[in-house]
C-alpha cells in the first residue's frame, strides 16, 4: 500500500453499519432484492449458511463503504459493480468493475483494503481506497 517513497497515499476511507434485523425484514418484504443487490458469486457463498442474512448485510455494507471511500452517493454505480470475494485463506477482498472501476481509476485508486464483520445484530464494513 505504499509508493516508491514508502509513503502510503490514502484516497479515501469508508465505513458502513447495517442493522441485521432491519435488513432481514427488507429481504423478506422484497425477495427480488437478493438478486438486485448481490452477485451470483456472493449468493453462492452464503447459500450453505444456516442464516445467510448477516453475511449478506456485511456485503451490502461493503458496497456502501466503497461509495463513501470514493466520495459518491447511492446510484453512482450499480450494486453488481462491487462485490466481496474470498481468498482461499478466507480473507475478504473487493472486486470492482464498470462505473465503480471508472470512478476508482479517476480518483487514482490502485489498491482496496476491506474488513467486514458481524454480530447477531449489526454488520460492519470498513474500506480503505489507496493509491
Amino acid at each position: 500500500m505504499s509508493g516508491r517513497d514508502g509513503v502510503v497515499r490514502v484516497i479515501g476511507m469508508g465505513v458502513d453499519a447495517v442493522d441485521i434485523e432491519r435488513f432481514r425484514r427488507s429481504l423478506a418484504r422484497t425477495p427480488s432484492m437478493r438478486d438486485r443487490l448481490f452477485t451470483p458469486v456472493e449468493l453462492e457463498y452464503v447459500a450453505p449458511k444456516a442464516d445467510p442474512v448477516p453475511s449478506l448485510a456485511a456485503r451490502f455494507a461493503a458496497r456502501e463503504a466503497v461509495m463513501k471511500a470514493l466520495g459518491v452517493g447511492l446510484g453512482a454505480f450499480g450494486f453488481h459493480e462491487v462485490w466481496v470475494t474470498r481468498a482461499v485463506s478466507g480473507a475478504p477482498s473487493l472486486a470492482i468493475t464498470g462505473a465503480a472501476a471508472a470512478l476508482a481509476d479517476a480518483a487514482g485508486v490502485g489498491t482496496w483494503h476491506l474488513s467486514i464483520t458481524h454480530t447477531d445484530t449489526v454488520a460492519i464494513a470498513y474500506v480503505v481506497a489507496a493509491a
